[in-house]
């Protein structure tokens, strides 16, 4: 890779950093975005000396690239893994505060799930934003890249994208003393529940409904008891395996 090309290229220490990231095994274009988004801080802010503001180039590769094993970083099995669900009303903000915590979200998997991970010897600070992409995620990535987001999962209508703080706070960026993993895996909030209460409503007002327009109440219990069936089976599995799967990650 060239080194990339930015107002501030004659500037040994964004060099210097760029082919760390690389050796770190961050790829081309993610390292010439996070340069040039570097590059673009140090102009706005009229700082002269990048490693008087970033810290030096060693930690701070490290810091942007905390998952790469590398010679320098750090070794195989110091990173805890985590994973949680959060319903749509509160995703986001919880993103934003376990990433506060050091917390990395990598994707989302089959169930729902944030699958997350943290770097036990230098934790930092990441933030997160959600796009709805029911027209389809064509352009996205291109749109959010310069600005240093990457995807780190899609659910059904929604995509996530994550970018280190580091790059907007420097050494701050590292957490010192990351509080614990937290204890709790399911964060559905009480608007959820307020929904689930409301389609609750919906149905048995529908199958009494049916039973005043067919004068009969099994009709009415027949359709309500269907519906409710129906949704329970998928709901049932999938909560099932949920506590299964967690309960066989803490047996680990």
């Amino acid at each position: 890779m060239s080194t990339p090309h930015t107002p501030h290229t004659q500037d040994g220490y964004l060099i210097d950093l760029a082919e760390r990231l690389l050796a770190h095994g961050l790829p081309a274009d993610r390292v010439e975005a996070t340069v040039a988004d570097l590059a673009a801080h140090l102009e706005e802010s009229g700082a002269e000396d990048a490693e008087a503001e970033f810290g030096p180039a060693r930690d701070f590769a490290r810091q942007l690239a905390p998952e790469a094993a590398t010679p320098d970083g750090p070794p195989e099995g110091h990173v805890e893994t985590w994973r949680w669900t959060a319903d749509t009303y509160v995703d986001e903000e919880l993103l934003n505060r376990f990433g506060d915590q050091g917390w990395e979200a990598e994707r989302v998997d089959a169930l729902g799930r944030f699958v997350s991970h943290r770097d036990l010897a230098r934790p930092q600070r990441w933030e997160y934003r959600r796009e709805l992409i029911t027209r389809g995620r064509e352009g996205l990535d291109e749109r959010l890249a310069p600005d240093g987001w990457e995807a780190c999962g899609t659910w059904v209508v929604y995509a996530w994208f994550k970018r280190p703080r580091a790059a907007s706070l420097g050494p701050a960026a590292e957490i010192a003393e990351p509080p614990p993993v937290p204890e709790r895996t399911n964060f559905l909030s009480r608007k959820f529940y307020a929904l689930l209460a409301v389609l609750g409503a919906t149905v048995a007002l529908a199958g009494l409904w049916a039973a005043l327009d067919d004068g009969e109440a099994s009709t009415g219990l027949g359709f309500t008891g269907g519906l409710l069936f129906g949704a329970a089976v998928p709901l049932t599995l999938t909560l099932g395996f949920r506590l299964w799967s967690n309960r066989r990650g803490r047996g680990r």
